[in-house]
């Protein structure tokens, strides 16, 4: 299951909760397909801030760079 991308995970997500609002499964089966739900909630999640770390460290490294070009700059030396 971990080798689901961010959109396999959520149609599955959302797949999951359609069949729980529909409100025709059995008792032990809302309780499979709620955690069924959790775990591919938790994929997304775990997607989605993959994702963001990855954005955060490029959007860091030009920040960087034209920080330490300007303590350069300030520096007679």
């Amino acid at each position: 299951m971990t080798d689901l991308s961010y959109e396999q995970a959520l149609e599955l997500l959302d797949q999951k909760l359609r069949e729980l609002e529909d409100g025709q499964l059995s008792l032990e089966d809302s309780l499979k397909a709620v955690d069924e739900a959790r775990r591919y909630l938790g994929l997304c999640q775990a997607r989605l801030e993959a994702a963001r770390g990855r954005i955060e460290v490029r959007g860091e490294a030009p920040a960087q760079a034209a920080e330490q070009g300007a303590e350069q700059e300030e520096s007679p030396f």
